[in-house]
């Protein structure tokens, strides 16, 4: 009898760590999502700000920006203006091909010195 008692006891082992690894996948896939939210950036939002503007209104106006994936869209754009702070977003336009649009726009002085937009695979 004690057989079956131990292949009970083997399944509900199983089956909490199968639990787990299902919470923990969507924990996973929620903080990308949430992520990739702060990086998203509408193209009439980057139309609207002008180079000169003040930078704590053009910040106003944008997501965050922080997020895992700055250090990709960083590397694969042009050099950053000298002492300059910049910002990187993927458009929120962008389909499902395989190139993104990132925009990139950078401050210096309080102000907005530069906004960018290029291509990346």
């Amino acid at each position: 009898m004690a057989q079956p008692k131990g292949c009970l006891i083997g399944c509900g082992v199983v089956l909490v760590l199968g639990l787990a690894a299902a919470a923990a996948l969507v924990f996973g896939v929620g903080k990308a999502v949430e992520a990739a939210g702060r990086s998203m950036l509408d193209p009439a939002v980057y139309q609207s700000v002008n180079v000169g503007d003040p930078e704590a209104a053009v910040r106003a106006a944008l997501p965050s920006g922080e997020s895992f994936i700055k250090g990709a869209l960083k590397a694969g754009g042009p050099a950053e203006p000298e002492g300059s702070a910049c910002s990187w977003y993927v458009s929120a336009a962008d389909g499902k091909g395989a190139d993104e649009t990132v925009f990139r726009l950078c401050f210096k002085d309080g102000k907005l010195a530069e906004k960018v937009e290029y291509s990346m695979k």
